[in-house]
C-alpha cells in the first residue's frame, strides 16, 4: 500500500508559449482551478516572442491568480532556452510543463506530485491524455493517437514529450538541462534520453490532461515536417537510434492495435483511420528528416 502524502513540496508550473492567443485563457484558468495548495505553486511563464495577443492575455490574468507568478518575455529563441529559463528561476522540487494549448483536470498537479513523491527514482512522470473529441477529423484522430499512447501504461514511450509531464528538478539539473542548440523540435526527446541514461526512470502517472491538436491536414503535415527536421539533429547526437527512423515496417501492427483500442474507448468508427493518419504524419516526419539531412550535407560539402 502506498504511503499517503502528509506534507507537499513546492512545485513550479512552467508554461512556455508562443502565439497561443486562441487557447491560452483556458490553459491559465485550468491552472488557477487546481486543488493543490496554491501557496505551494509558482507559475513561471515564458513568452518566446509572440507576435499576437498572447502576452497581453497572460498579463490580464495576473491580478486574478492567487499563486506566485513570474512572467518573462524575449525575442524568439526556441523552446530549449525558454525551458532552461524556467529551470533557472524555479524554486519547486518539481516542474510541471504545461503548453499553451492544454487544459488540466482539477486534480492534475496534486496527482502528479503525489506520484513523484511515491516514486523517488522517477525523473519524469508523464500524465495521461484525456479524450477531447471536437468533431474535427484531423484533431480527433490525433487525440485518439495520443490517448492510446498512454492508455493503461505504466512506463512512458521513448519520447513522451514535456507537455503534461512532471520533471524532478534534481534529475533535470543533473543532466545539464535542455540543449539550447536545438532551436526547433526535439529538445524534449534529447533531455529525456539523457535523464534515462543517467539512471532515472520515466513513468506514466494517473493524472489526466487534455490537449487541443491541429485541425487540418496541412497543419498536421507542417507540424511533423518540423518534428522530422528536429529529429535529424537528435540522430546526429545519438539521442535517436536508426531503428526509430525505419518507422513504417515496425509500426503497422502497433497502429492497428491502437485503432482497436481507440474504438473500444470512444466507440467511433473513425478510429479505424488511425493507420492512415499515422502513415500521413510519419511521411511528413521522414520528409522533414531527409530535407534537413540534405541541407546539412550541402552545407558540409560547401
Amino acid at each position: 500500500m502506498k504511503k499517503a502524502i502528509t506534507e507537499y513540496p513546492k512545485v513550479s508550473i512552467g508554461v512556455c508559449v508562443r502565439n497561443c492567443e486562441k487557447t491560452i485563457s483556458q490553459t491559465i484558468e485550468s491552472i488557477i482551478a487546481q486543488d493543490f495548495p496554491h501557496e505551494l505553486i509558482e507559475i513561471i511563464i515564458v513568452d518566446d516572442g509572440s507576435t499576437d495577443d498572447t502576452l497581453s492575455i497572460i498579463n490580464s490574468y495576473i491580478p486574478k491568480i492567487n499563486m506566485e507568478v513570474k512572467v518573462f518575455h524575449h525575442k524568439w529563441r526556441g523552446l530549449g532556452p525558454s525551458r532552461n529559463l524556467v529551470m533557472k528561476e524555479c524554486e519547486g522540487k518539481y516542474i510541471i510543463w504545461v503548453d499553451g494549448d492544454m487544459i488540466l483536470t482539477k486534480d492534475f498537479v496534486r496527482k502528479q506530485v503525489e506520484f513523484m513523491e511515491q516514486h523517488p527514482k522517477a525523473g519524469i512522470g508523464k500524465g495521461r491524455y484525456g479524450i477531447l473529441l471536437r468533431e474535427k477529423l484531423v484533431s480527433d484522430l490525433e487525440n485518439m493517437e495520443f490517448v492510446t499512447a498512454t492508455y493503461k501504461k505504466e512506463h512512458a514511450l521513448n519520447a513522451p514529450g514535456t507537455g503534461g509531464a512532471i520533471y524532478r528538478v534534481d534529475a533535470l539539473k543533473e543532466v545539464g538541462g535542455f540543449d539550447e542548440e536545438i532551436t526547433g523540435a526535439g529538445e524534449d526527446t534529447d533531455v529525456e534520453y539523457r535523464i534515462r541514461k543517467a539512471g532515472w526512470s520515466i513513468l506514466v502517472t494517473p493524472a489526466i490532461f487534455y490537449e487541443r491538436h491541429r485541425e487540418t491536414w496541412r497543419e498536421l503535415w507542417n507540424q511533423y515536417v518540423w518534428r522530422g527536421s528536429g529529429a535529424f539533429h537528435l540522430f546526429k547526437k545519438k539521442a535517436m537510434v536508426a531503428r526509430e527512423i525505419l518507422w513504417f515496417p515496425m509500426t503497422v501492427l502497433t497502429e492497428i492495435k491502437r485503432a482497436i483500442t481507440a474504438y473500444k474507448i470512444t466507440y467511433r468508427k473513425v478510429a479505424f483511420l488511425l493507420p492512415v493518419h499515422y502513415f500521413f504524419k510519419r511521411t511528413a516526419w521522414v520528409f522533414g528528416f531527409l530535407k534537413e539531412y540534405c541541407k546539412n550535407k550541402i552545407m558540409i560539402s560547401n
